[in-house]
């Protein structure tokens, strides 16, 4: 039993909490499945973790690049408010679960155990359940898992007394929510990549499939008529620049965070260690903007990497253990895909409707202030940019990451605030978490049971009224997308 005990634990800390290798384990085993020879394994399995690890390195520069600027708003200004960052979130649960239910955090471990097995019978039996992603972003689970613990508890006290039933009640919900959110995902990715056969399990799987549905509105009614993207601009004289998708972001990063780096001025980098007193600001200012577009090639490197051999592999798996299914990964992955610079696009436009949302909250008078992480306004919002303009166009990939953005802060202002989570600095704050499960915590919360039952039945409802919605189609599009877009073809007609 120890022997066993030691192996989870290994698997845990180091495979399941660890992206790259996580996704290096799955290559591995979808290439053994399949009866690859060895050296063919091997090689895929290294080139899987390597461009896992590079994109990891891309996600981690853009935002260990920019966090300090956030965090120098926040200092800068006086301002004591939550920050919504799943890092800053994570903490909070960490820092406070103990003071205030006197629940240790390594239930919280214990807790993705269990709704990883739930996600994972789930897809096995997808026939039934109509659910097709496993869920593979280990760290995402770990702060997904961290929040759900404490607004489960918020919402259900009494069963604080009963571990048993408060881990089953809480692995069931998690569980559920991320193999029903990714699922959401499949039509949206599957799109906008052109078939590579993955979807996105993170924080914002019911965000996408709502800018998928919203972009729908700004689409062509006329038939033959094209949606006019982001990169269709046609920008007249020296404003062609802008259609590269490196000199478009260095411009705007550095036009953007150099006026909040100005305000925010040259003494509080220089107090943090960012800078020093003797390097000229202007040239720092410039350089830390640039620094956005080459993290976020570096991470469309990764991209390009790893998504082949995961998805290759991954048929294996398929084929032989989780049939018709497709693996779920990080939201950054659909960024080597689509128009580059709707990333951009989305990004700003998310970020101004979070920095007008805190400013309400300041004139309100708001009794929990928020500030914006750059997790959430980058991630969320250009991954909904980039899907709401391959449907709908520019006018979708800037309206609807500017609403997301709103809602974010607002959602994240009256969850946080409300379960309590924001006296201790920080909230998980991606768009789910400030829409989805605020929702659910206010029906567990005055629901009791019957409460829990609504949000289980309301989350496996879903992929069947999808499944119904298209009932050829639905496994087609994850088994054999050219098949599936002649499916659509046939419909048509």
């Amino acid at each position: 039993m120890n022997i066993l005990f030691a192996i989870w634990s290994f698997f845990a800390t180091y495979i399941l909490q660890k992206a790259p290798y996580m996704v290096g384990f799955l290559t591995l085993l979808g290439y053994c499945l399949m009866g690859k020879k060895w050296y063919d394994t091997l090689g895929g399995t290294l080139k899987a973790i390597i461009g896992m690890l590079i994109l990891n390195a891309g996600s981690g520069g853009l935002t260990s690049n920019f966090r300090p600027i956030l965090a120098g708003l926040k200092d800068r200004f006086g301002l004591t408010a939550a920050v919504i960052d799943p890092y800053y979130g994570q903490n909070a649960v960490t820092e406070g679960v103990e003071e205030v239910f006197g629940k240790g955090f390594s239930q919280a471990m214990t807790l993705l155990l269990i709704a990883f097995i739930v996600n994972i019978l789930l897809v096995r039996f997808n026939k039934i359940t109509k659910c097709r992603v496993l869920f593979t972003t280990g760290h995402v689970q770990v702060q997904q898992a961290a929040t759900a613990y404490w607004l489960i508890m918020f919402a259900l006290p009494g069963l604080l007394n009963n571990s048993v039933a408060l881990m089953a009640v809480m692995a069931v919900i998690l569980g559920a929510y991320w193999a029903v959110g990714s699922n959401l995902t499949v039509k949206p990715m599957q799109e906008l990549s052109e078939g590579a056969g993955f979807a996105i399990a993170h924080q914002q799987m019911f965000g996408i499939r709502l800018a998928y549905w919203a972009a729908g509105f700004f689409a062509p009614k006329k038939e033959g008529e094209e949606v006019k993207k982001v990169g269709d601009m046609e920008m007249p004289g020296f404003f062609s620049i802008f259609n590269e998708n490196m000199v478009c972001t260095a411009i705007l990063m550095t036009i953007f965070f150099g006026i909040i780096m100005a305000i925010i001025g040259k003494p509080y980098f220089v107090e943090t260690g960012a800078t020093t007193e003797a390097e000229n600001f202007v040239f720092y200012c410039f350089n830390t903007s640039l620094n956005f577009a080459v993290y976020l090639a570096i991470l469309q490197l990764g991209v390009r990497t790893f998504v082949t051999e995961l998805t290759a592999s991954f048929q294996g798996i398929a084929d032989k253990l989780l049939p018709a299914s497709v693996p779920g990964v990080d939201c950054a992955v659909c960024f080597g895909f689509g128009d580059a610079n709707a990333v951009t696009f989305g990004f700003l436009a998310g970020l101004c409707g979070q920095v007008l949302a805190i400013l309400a909250l300041i004139v309100l008078h708001s009794p929990t202030l928020i500030i914006c992480g750059f997790v959430p306004v980058f991630f969320d919002n250009a991954t909904m940019g980039l899907v709401a303009n391959e449907k709908g166009g520019i006018k979708a990939c800037l309206i609807i990451p500017f609403i997301a953005g709103l809602i974010e802060v607002f959602g994240a202002a009256f969850i946080s605030g409300w379960v309590g989570m924001a006296q201790y600095g920080g909230y998980l704050g991606m768009f789910d978490w400030d829409t989805v499960w605020p929702i659910f915590t206010i029906i567990m919360k005055y629901g009791g049971y019957f409460g829990v039952a609504i949000v289980v039945i309301i989350l496996l409802a879903l992929p069947q009224i999808e499944y119904r919605m298209d009932p050829e189609g639905y496994f087609l599009i994850t088994e054999d997308y050219d098949a599936y877009l002649e499916h659509l073809e046939a419909k048509k007609g």
